[in-house]
C-alpha cells in the first residue's frame, strides 16, 4: 500500500515534490480520486493528492469569474455559482458511478481531464473557460499563467497545456474558470424511431440552424431503450425557448413530430447522457468515449459493431460516441481500426488494470506529436515522478 501526502497548502506540495524528486520516487497525483479508474494503471510509491487544497479564493459575479483551490469540491463550486445564477457552461461530468468510484469530484480533476458535457457544442470544452491556473511542476516550482480574463496570457499558454493533461505535467493548486447564468428554462425535442444515419442528420440540421441548440444526442435500440431517441435542447428566456422550438419543429419536420420533455425532466436525461449513464449497468463491459466528426458517427460506430458485439449511444450531434465492447485485446484493435479509417480519437474510459496495462487508453500519437509529447514532459517534470506512464508508456 503506497503513503499519501495530503498538503494543506501550495508550498507544502513543492516541498514534498522537490524531496521526492531527490528520492527518485514517482507520485501518484490525485484530486477526489473519482477518475483513478482512467488511463493506464501508475506504478508509484506514493500519492499526491489536493484533497487538502479547498476553497474559493475568488468570486465575481458581475466579471463571470470564479477560482478556487484545486482540491476544492466541485459540488460547492456549483452550489455557489447557482446562488448567484450561474454555472460552469461546459457541463462538467461525474464519472463515478460509470467507474464505480466513490469520493468527490473535484474543481481541479475538471481542469486536469478536460471532460465536457453535452452543452460542448455550444460553450465550448472545460479547457475553453479555463483562464488561469497554478500549478507545482516537477522540478518543484511553483507556476502561475493566465488570470482574471481571457486576454491575460503572454507566452506560452500554459492553461490550456495544463487542460487536460491528467496530471502528468504537475499538481494543479489553484484554477480559475469563466462561468455564464443559468437560462431561464430548457426545453429538448424527442424525435423517435430514427435509425443512427437519418437521427445524426436530423441533428445535423438542428445544428446548422440559427436557434441555438445546446444538446444534440441520439441513443439507438438497446439496453433498455425499447425506441431510439433522437435528443435536441434548446436553452434561454421562455419566450425565446418557445419560438426556437416552434421554428425547429417545422425545419425538421421530415423526421417526425417529436415529443417534447420539460426542463426537468430534460435536465435529468441529458445528466445521464452526460455521465455514461446507459453504460452503467455493463459491468462486464470495456467503456470507449469517441470523438470524431458528426458525419462519421454513424459509420464509426458501425465499423466496431462489425467486428464486436456492443451498443452505443451519440452525444455532440454525432461527434462523441460512447460505446461498450467486449473487455478484450481484439475488440481495442476494431475500435482502433474503426477510428483509423474514419477520423477520430478514442479514450478507454473503463476497464479492469490487466487491459489497461496492455492496450493503448488514449489515442496512440503519431511519432511526431509523440516526441513533442516527451519532450514537453521533460521540461516540466524532468524526473518522470508525476503519473508516469498515465497517458502513455514511457512517459
Amino acid at each position: 500500500m503506497t503513503s499519501v501526502h495530503e498538503p494543506a497548502s501550495e508550498e507544502a506540495v513543492a516541498e514534498i515534490v522537490v524531496a521526492a524528486r531527490a528520492d527518485r520516487m514517482p507520485l501518484s497525483l490525485a484530486g477526489g480520486d473519482t477518475m483513478a479508474g482512467i488511463g493506464r494503471p501508475v506504478q508509484a510509491a506514493a500519492t499526491l493528492t489536493s484533497r487538502k487544497l479547498k476553497g474559493i479564493t475568488l468570486y465575481e459575479p458581475a466579471e463571470l469569474v470564479i477560482g478556487a483551490q484545486a482540491g476544492t469540491p466541485l459540488a460547492e463550486i456549483e452550489a455557489a455559482l447557482a446562488e448567484k445564477g450561474q454555472r460552469l457552461a461546459f457541463e462538467p461530468p461525474d464519472y463515478r458511478a460509470l467507474l464505480g468510484t466513490e469520493g468527490e469530484p473535484t474543481i481541479g480533476g475538471v481542469a486536469a481531464a478536460n471532460l465536457s458535457g453535452p452543452r460542448r457544442i455550444m460553450a465550448g470544452a472545460a479547457r475553453d473557460a479555463l483562464i488561469g491556473v497554478r500549478f507545482v511542476n516537477g522540478h518543484g516550482e511553483i507556476v502561475k499563467n493566465g488570470g482574471r480574463v481571457m486576454k491575460n496570457v503572454t507566452g506560452l499558454d500554459l492553461v490550456k497545456l495544463m487542460g487536460g493533461s491528467w496530471g502528468t505535467l504537475g499538481l494543479l493548486t489553484e484554477v480559475i474558470f469563466k462561468v455564464l447564468p443559468i437560462p431561464e428554462t430548457s426545453a429538448t425535442l424527442v424525435y423517435s424511431g430514427l435509425d443512427d444515419e437519418r437521427a445524426i442528420a436530423a441533428l445535423s440540421e438542428a445544428l446548422g440552424s440559427p436557434f441555438e441548440v445546446t444538446g444534440a444526442a441520439h441513443i439507438p435500440v438497446g439496453e433498455g431503450y425499447q425506441t431510439a431517441q433522437t435528443l435536441i435542447r434548446i436553452e434561454g428566456f421562455e419566450p425565446s425557448v418557445d419560438y426556437r422550438l416552434g421554428e425547429l419543429r417545422d425545419a425538421l419536420a421530415d423526421y417526425g413530430d417529436p415529443a417534447t420533455l420539460p426542463g426537468e425532466s430534460g435536465d435529468a436525461l441529458w445528466r445521464g447522457l452526460r455521465d455514461g449513464g446507459p453504460l452503467i449497468s455493463l459491468s462486464d463491459q470495456a467503456i470507449w468515449r469517441i470523438s470524431t466528426r458528426p458525419g462519421a458517427g454513424p459509420a464509426l460506430a458501425a465499423g466496431i459493431r462489425a467486428k464486436v458485439q456492443g451498443w452505443h449511444y451519440f452525444d455532440w450531434g454525432g461527434g462523441l460516441i460512447w460505446i461498450a465492447t467486449p473487455a478484450d485485446d481484439e475488440a481495442a484493435e476494431s475500435v482502433r481500426a474503426a477510428t483509423r479509417a474514419h477520423g477520430g480519437h478514442a479514450t478507454l474510459m473503463r476497464a479492469m488494470p490487466e487491459l489497461r496495462a496492455a492496450i493503448d487508453v488514449f489515442e496512440p500519437l503519431p511519432e511526431p506529436l509523440m516526441r513533442i509529447s516527451r519532450e514537453i514532459k521533460t521540461r516540466f517534470d524532468p524526473d518522470g515522478i508525476f503519473n508516469p506512464g498515465r497517458m502513455y508508456a514511457g512517459i
